[in-house]
């Protein structure tokens, strides 16, 4: 991503690229209880703006509302109020649908089909020929990182929740689609696998693809995304670049060993001991610092821009929320 802003990157790059998502006051309410006379508002006044090739993080805890939101885009359900635009159409619009990507937090699969059998039926879906099917299947396989041999030979039945998730990761994207949208990708994943669903998030921001994804998992979020929206109990808490919602890092956060006392008394302050380290925030010229380390030959660990996590950021938000509403 680039930094080159205070305000992050979506507003010195992105602003000035298409919309490609867009709602106005999306609103979907359920109606439960064995008469269904009971009403339960799951998104409320809904309004956010996602533009083209960026990555966009929907984060909230469970039951905030994000995968009724991922449904209304992709026009699985209908509002109750309010408006979403997806590739400058109506969301649910048919011609629209062929454009994009879709991974489910919880895919069904034929599971008596092998990995390539379920690609190829997906393909033709979308009405690739079976040219196109020759390259654009052993590339995603690739791209997923699953084995050609075992998708050719094991039915899906076989297959780990990690080897699901690389095929679920490969249909939502044999289209070659415009926008991909992400339900969860990386629930149930062991870190191997979480790290591997990155990397493929990574590589389709090189191309230039638009990504729209739900995730529990707040440092992926961090590591990988442009901007970020907070949904708590169906209502928007916030929307923003992460510098632009955490805050650009002013202070530098210096961790060092025992024997580097001497000199972070001098530059550190105030200086704490925890966990067998000597640490604290920086006062002075990180160079200047630097340099009188080297002199004294001390031993430091950890230097770094100091800044709330977005995990941090994240239970502010919904613990402030929260006491607000009481």
């Amino acid at each position: 991503m680039n930094a080159a802003s205070p305000l992050g990157p979506d507003v010195t790059a992105i602003v000035h690229k298409p919309v490609i998502v867009e709602t106005k006051g999306l609103s979907k309410r359920y109606r439960t209880g064995f008469w269904l006379n009971q009403k339960i508002t799951s998104l409320k006044d809904c309004s956010l703006t996602v533009y083209r090739g960026e990555t966009f993080g929907l984060l909230g805890p469970n039951g905030a509302g994000k995968t009724t939101l991922l449904k209304l885009l992709l026009g699985i359900i209908r509002p109750n109020r309010g408006s979403a635009e997806l590739l400058g159409k109506p969301a649910g619009d048919t011609s629209v649908k062929a454009r994009i990507g879709y991974l489910p937090e919880n895919p069904y699969f034929y599971d008596y089909l092998t990995g390539w059998e379920f690609l190829t039926y997906t393909a033709g879906l979308f009405g690739l020929s079976k040219a196109e099917q020759k390259t654009r299947i052993p590339a995603l396989l690739d791209l997923v990182g699953l084995s050609r041999s075992a998708a050719i030979k094991k039915q899906l039945r076989q297959y780990s929740k990690g080897m699901l998730q690389r095929v679920g990761m490969a249909q939502a994207l044999v289209n070659d689609p415009e926008i991909v949208f992400l339900d969860e990708p990386m629930s149930g994943l062991d870190p191997t696998g979480r790290y591997q669903v990155r990397e493929i998030i990574v590589s389709l921001q090189e191309q230039g693809k638009t990504i729209f994804f739900n995730s529990h998992v707040l440092s992926d979020v961090e590591a990988i995304c442009d901007r970020i929206a907070i949904l708590d109990q169906g209502e928007l808490v916030c929307i923003g670049g992460l510098q632009e919602l955490l805050g650009v890092p002013e202070r530098y956060f210096v961790k060092g060993r025992e024997g580097s006392l001497d000199i972070l008394q001098k530059w550190v302050q105030p200086l704490t001991f925890q966990g067998g380290y000597w640490q604290g925030y920086l006062k002075g010229d990180p160079y200047d610092f630097l340099s009188s380390v080297r002199l004294m030959n001390a031993k430091i660990v950890t230097i770094q821009l100091a800044r709330p996590s977005l995990e941090e950021f994240f239970m502010q938000q919904i613990q402030q929320r929260r006491q607000e509403k009481r």
